[in-house]
């Protein structure tokens, strides 16, 4: 089974990214703040991290350049999900951009692009 790491810090999104993921059949990994990203990225070794622009006090446009250059977490797609920022996610180096709202189709497509 194919592991989705999901980091946003709205609760809701989280949960109906988290739902939509599950009832196609990937095992979701979610969190609500990009503190604790590495760790999680090393114990739970997702395919895959959609990942939230504005994470509060956060900006995951760093994250993802940080995850960029690990040699640990390098390999990893990264799809960067925003309801505003597209701009600079070109210079993160993430695979791809979902806007929120997302259609949900969208989001399956995605997701299936580069897991499968």
């Amino acid at each position: 089974m194919k592991k989705v790491l999901v980091v946003d810090d709205n609760v809701e999104i989280l949960n109906i990214i988290t739902i939509i993921l599950d009832m196609e059949g990937y095992e979701v990994i979610s969190a609500d703040n990009g503190h604790q990203i590495s760790e999680t990225i090393l114990t739970s070794a997702p395919d895959l991290i959609l990942l939230d622009i504005m994470l509060g006090d956060l900006d995951g446009r760093e994250l993802c350049r940080t995850l960029k250059i690990d040699p640990q977490t390098k390999h990893i797609p990264v799809i960067m999900i925003s309801a505003s920022h597209i701009l600079g996610c070109d210079d993160c180096s993430a695979e791809d951009f979902l806007a929120k709202p997302f259609n949900i189709e969208d989001l399956v497509e995605k997701v299936a692009q580069y897991v499968n």
